[in-house]
């Protein structure tokens, strides 16, 4: 048997073929709520397909170890964020919190328009903080409970967050991605936002209509209920404007740039001394009534390792303010680490390349281009299973191919953003969307007919490409040399 140096492309097809029909067939058997659950198993295999035909039919066994390395660089440093976000859902939602935000969202918000100052609320605080993950993490939890309560379908209540909190990380100087997406591409980040909002602001424009109007095309009848859940949450947990200091604190943080993880731990700190300032009663009722220093520290590793229920005497407003933990992430986290091994084992054994080599090699307009990069990124998405990752490999993939066609830079990294930083939240086994699937308490599958903002970006930006408006740089300041090699 001959080995090659690099995979072939029908050899390269074979994991992700894989990886999709096992997906399809899981889909049709048990229902699209049963991917998360089979995730890992499904990548874990993916992977294991990858290695086993690459160690076979090439010679790239010692390249393995980079692989994983290049892949693990990318995602591991979001474990403890993961770790963080499952620590501060328990705590602000034990210290009374997300119960408070729940309560005040109940009186001042009108439920016709809920679902759009949902989304826009999510959007301004996502720009100011640069995050959609934190965003989605402390006001979309307790954006979820109140659309839970006025009777909207989870759909369409994540899918309003998430939209909201997508574009103002997109479009926000402070944002990771878009720093990353500016700089792997070699524009300017003003430059880069100004011509991010071409498309996103067309999109973020459209899913704010549609969420208006279906907000008061909705028969909502679950709002009868405002009033027993109100009554639940007042006899439950002690609403006091005071237990505002929590996020209060945590917004300022986010806003001094002190890193996320950071961020999310003083957060949680701060959560859970509040638990025990703010909701006595909650703290005592699950160490006992003991109040010793032991039982204390047992109460509070409690609260942030493992699951706490919480009797409201309303059934729907307990599953909301029961509380996970570090437990609850473990799953997402799995999820991660088993998108961290197939992106590794794609990228060791040549595969990824191989794939995208073919996909760039037979491009020669720029419509196509553009057309190209967006289902790349998507593909990268799927196969990295981080958009870390996937923006770096897309902007080095396609950057001389952009730079020949005498194509804007920016071009390359808006559509980067448009095809990847928005869609990675769409995908079940990526790390955004496992993330935001779990804290929200939503399946991907189930928000993402509802994520309007992540849907259309990629489809304005191939409109864009299509009017041909604002993407090649003037002949006037191309070298002679460039214009010959465009030609």
């Amino acid at each position: 048997m001959k080995r090659t140096a690099t995979p072939s492309l029908s050899l390269s097809i074979i994991p992700i073929a894989f990886l999709l029909i096992t997906l399809v067939v899981i889909i049709a058997v048990t229902g699209a709520s049963a991917v998360q659950d089979y995730s890992y198993y499904i990548l874990g295999a993916s992977a294991a397909v990858s290695i086993g035909l690459g160690c076979i039919f090439t010679r790239r066994g010692k390249c393995l170890l980079p692989g994983l390395m290049k892949s693990a660089r990318q995602i591991m440093p979001a474990v403890p964020i993961l770790i963080f976000i499952g620590t501060l859902s328990a705590t602000w939602m034990l210290s009374g919190v997300v119960p408070a935000l729940i309560d005040y969202g109940l009186l001042l918000l009108e439920p016709k328009t809920f679902l759009f100052i949902a989304c826009l609320m999510c959007a301004i605080i996502s720009v100011i903080t640069g995050s959609s993950w934190t965003t989605i993490a402390t006001i979309g939890v307790a954006l979820m409970g109140v659309g839970a309560v006025m009777g909207y379908h989870p759909g369409w209540i994540a899918g309003a967050i998430i939209s909201g909190a997508y574009f103002g990380d997109k479009v926000s100087p402070l944002s990771d991605t878009t720093v990353l997406a500016a700089s792997t591409c070699g524009v300017p980040l003003t430059t880069h936002i100004r011509y991010l909002m071409l498309t996103s602001a067309p999109a973020m424009s459209i899913a704010l209509a549609v969420y208006l109007i279906v907000g008061y095309c909705s028969d909502i009848t679950a709002t009868s209920h405002a009033h027993e859940i109100i009554y639940a949450i007042h006899s439950t947990f002690n609403i006091t404007p005071w237990v505002l200091i929590i996020p209060a604190l945590t917004i300022i943080l986010i806003i001094s740039r002190i890193g996320t993880a950071w961020t999310l731990a003083v957060g949680s700190l701060a959560g859970l001394v509040g638990i025990w300032i703010f909701q006595p009663q909650i703290a005592h009722s699950i160490s006992g009534g003991a109040t010793d220093a032991y039982s204390t520290l047992a109460t509070s590793l409690k609260v942030l390792c493992t699951s706490t229920d919480i009797s409201t005497g309303n059934t729907l407003l307990d599953p909301l303010v029961s509380t996970s933990g570090i437990e609850g992430m473990l799953p997402t986290i799995y999820l991660v680490l088993s998108a961290m091994i197939f992106g590794g084992a794609m990228i060791g054994t040549g595969m990824l390349g191989t794939i995208t080599h073919a996909i760039t090699s037979r491009i020669s307009r720029s419509r196509s281009l553009i057309s190209a990069t967006v289902g790349s990124g998507l593909f990268l998405n799927s196969c990295t299973g981080d958009q870390y990752l996937s923006i770096i490999i897309g902007a080095n993939l396609y950057k001389n191919t952009y730079r020949r066609q005498a194509m804007k830079p920016q071009a390359l990294s808006r559509t980067l953003e448009d095809s990847i930083s928005v869609t990675s939240v769409l995908i079940p086994w990526n790390s955004c969307g496992v993330t935001q699937s779990t804290v929200l308490g939503v399946a991907t599958l189930v928000y993402f007919p509802f994520c309007l903002f992540n849907i259309l970006s990629p489809v304005m930006t191939i409109i864009m490409a299509w009017t041909g408006w604002r993407i090649h740089i003037p002949s006037t300041t191309i070298p002679a040399t460039r214009l010959q090699i465009s030609k």
